[in-house]
């Protein structure tokens, strides 16, 4: 699990590509919405900002969150956010070793679901999640509020 020293990486990661770089405020110091976040999450037993480390150093971050929904005769699904990898080990297994934890994860957890969304502007991350078993069987919608 990530802890609040992480944060100052992890929203670094979230910015360091092209649509993170537009919607993510990483600088010195951190807006503190991001620390109000973080505390948020780890108060919440249903979900969790998982980080994957090579030795001390943060490489790897998502959030994972369980939900209860009536639909499915009262199912619980899994919704994987926030997938970063660092630039320097992309494509070498360590977001592939993420998701596949998430996937356990939402198993222990009694999921019957595991749900994620992708930007269509990233066709490279769909390419990788289909990779992974996932399909993309419903067409997803957002509403800005801001």
């Amino acid at each position: 699990m990530a802890t609040e020293k992480d944060l100052e990486t992890i929203v670094g990661l979230l910015a360091d590509d092209l649509l993170g770089s537009k919607r993510e405020r990483y600088e010195d110091p951190l807006p503190l919405s991001y620390r109000k976040a973080f505390e948020a999450i780890s108060k919440d037993s249903n979900n969790e900002l998982v980080v994957a480390c090579d030795g001390d150093e943060v490489i790897g971050v998502l959030q994972i969150t369980f939900t209860a929904y009536i639909t499915h005769q009262g199912g619980w699904r899994a919704t994987i956010e926030g997938v970063r990898t660092a630039a320097s080990v992309r494509g070498q297994g360590v977001g592939s070793k993420l998701i596949n934890w998430a996937i356990q994860r939402a198993k222990q957890r009694e999921c019957h679901l595991v749900q994620l969304t992708t930007d269509k502007r990233r066709p490279d991350a769909l390419k990788f999640y289909e990779q992974l078993g996932f399909n993309a069987t419903h067409e997803g919608l957002k509403l800005s509020l801001k």
